[in-house]
């Protein structure tokens, strides 16, 4: 059915986003202040009451928690003027030169527990997250630190530290006994060197290397017991010397892995990442992607932006880049005018790369349901080329057989790019193979919040576009959709959230609303035809079965 078409010169009733700022009051110095005048109040009613000995619970004002060594703050700034070990008298003295002084004011020095989410628990089944298999940590938050899980206590991997941190001293003292000795090429091993060879050597001959079989039993018992909730028993696995070595590497890793937990650089327990380094830029994530857990735990992952490939150091990402030969996604170029590029990826062929590609756009999408069965979809990868090679903007994948002809499965512009266009372009794309199929497509549902606002802006593009070149008196929804390849429901949708679509007597009538044409076309001018696809730059036929 067709309906007539009315020009509207009506004002438009569109809505301007309007900002909002809270102000905040910084309220710390008066907060300080009180405590200050609280604290010397206190100290002078002491001061009256040198026959009493009254000893006051204290508040959370007064006395900062204690870290979880048990060990009370070092910093001068940080301690109570109630405590018992310091004089009623040295402790005013010293309040009121901190407050003459102006170091009142010194801001607390961090400490380790400070770094702590005392809401965490250890995973480890009947494990009270206190200690560390590193020795030098009261806490742990995760499997990787739990003396438990490796089947030790916390004061015997306190033990373990102490005796590794004097087996340091002695080779860094031999060490340098050794460098006072002349040097050369084809020195010979010292004395020192050649007994503590054959001392090795004698202890791994000692090794039973059948286990015998209460040893057996102990072991299948243990198994039996703790599943996968404990380490498995090395004892007799190895040389006791090998063991030791295998101990020693362990605890040097974790250390260094607490290091990084420090800088903000691994999250535990959350197995959330935080940034990616991809390419020349470091973006930061917005949700949660199921990478492999040695992968999630990390604060940022290192990505190859050719081949897609997740890493997790500096290092391993340049020693890759240095050997990878991609410079553009696999499968074919099925468009290009000038820097900007189609490749059409199948996941059946590249089944590596798409599932690579789909765990990158979890990093970016809330909405989307990851599949790791990707041969059943084509993705089209828009990229950008420079002199170094074709760097990923966006992509969608779009079912091979679809039912309800679908277009788009899953769209996403990378966070680099976005608001410059290129999302529009992607849409834009998928229509235009609709085109060439001799479809109308539409977007899966349902469509997210951000997926819903850039679908209407350009369904709104492409209708005030199509009324601003049409001339008749009659139009209609069907012919509007053959030519768009835009569903007529997702038009219909449209038409009425513009209040365009009206029904007067017995009748729908659509109001071409001047002003929001004016409005596109002045928008479309200062745009310009750099950020459009360009129909004729496509090569491409629909696949077979499709």
């Amino acid at each position: 059915p067709c309906t007539k078409l009315i020009n509207a010169g009506s004002s438009s009733e569109g809505t301007e986003d309007s900002d909002f700022s809270a102000e905040h009051t910084d309220s710390s110095e008066s907060d300080a202040h009180v405590v200050r005048n609280t604290r010397l109040t206190r100290s002078s009613l002491r001061l009256s009451r040198n026959s009493q000995d009254i000893k006051e619970s204290a508040d959370h004002d007064e006395s900062p928690p204690r870290t979880p060594t048990g060990n009370a703050p070092s910093s001068e700034s940080d301690i109570d003027m109630s405590s018992p070990n310091v004089s009623h008298d040295e402790s005013l003295a010293k309040e009121l030169s901190l407050k003459e002084s102006g170091l009142a004011h010194r801001p607390k020095r961090r400490r380790f527990h400070e770094s702590y989410n005392f809401n965490m628990k250890c995973p480890t089944p009947g494990c009270n997250s206190l200690g560390h298999l590193t020795g030098k940590h009261e806490r742990h938050f995760s499997i990787s630190g739990c003396p438990l899980y490796h089947n030790l206590s916390a004061d015997e991997c306190k033990v373990k530290a102490s005796s590794r941190d004097k087996h340091v001293e002695e080779r860094t003292l031999s060490q340098r006994q050794d460098e006072n000795r002349h040097s050369a090429r084809q020195q010979a091993q010292t004395e020192r060197q050649l007994r503590y060879k054959e001392k090795v050597a004698e202890m791994r001959r000692k090794r039973n290397s059948v286990p015998l079989k209460e040893q057996k039993d102990k072991y299948t018992e243990h198994r039996q017991t703790h599943g996968s909730s404990r380490e498995p028993l090395l004892e007799n696995v190895t040389s006791d010397y090998d063991l030791e070595l295998f101990r020693k590497a362990q605890a040097r890793a974790l250390d260094d892995l607490e290091k990084l937990r420090l800088q903000g650089q691994v999250t535990e327990g959350g197995n959330m990442i935080k940034t990616i380094v991809f390419g020349r830029y470091e973006l930061d994530t917005w949700y949660h992607s199921p990478y492999p857990e040695e992968y999630a735990r990390l604060g940022r992952l290192y990505m190859c932006e050719f081949c897609l490939k997740y890493m997790k150091s500096q290092t391993i990402l340049r020693r890759h880049m240095a050997k990878c030969v991609w410079k553009h996604p696999p499968g074919d170029e099925i468009y290009r005018k000038g820097a900007i590029s189609v490749f059409e990826v199948d996941g059946k062929k590249n089944k590596i790369y798409c599932q690579n590609l789909c765990l990158l756009a979890k990093l970016f999408l809330d909405h989307k349901t990851l599949y790791y069965d990707v041969e059943p979809f084509l993705f089209y990868v828009m990229t950008e080329a420079d002199n170094t090679g074709c760097h990923l903007v966006g992509y969608f994948s779009k079912e091979k057989n679809s039912f309800l002809n679908y277009n788009v499965s899953c769209i996403l512009t990378m966070p680099q790019y976005m608001r410059q266009g290129y999302g529009k372009m992607l849409i834009d794309f998928s229509y235009l193979l609709s085109k060439v199929e001799e479809k109308v497509g539409s977007p899966e549902r349902p469509l997210s919040d951000l997926g819903l606002i850039s679908y209407r802006s350009y369904w709104k593009e492409v209708l005030l576009r199509y009324l601003h070149n049409f001339q008749g008196k009659e139009i209609s929804i069907k012919e509007i959709s053959q030519e768009t390849a835009v569903n007529p429901v997702d038009i219909v949708s449209t038409l009425q959230s513009l209040q365009m679509l009206k029904y007067w007597k017995g009748k729908h009538l659509i109001l071409k609303r001047q002003d929001l044409i004016d409005d596109w076309k002045t928008k479309e001018a200062k745009r310009g035809s750099n950020k459009t696809i360009d129909s004729t730059a496509l090569k491409w036929s629909p696949p077979k079965g499709t």
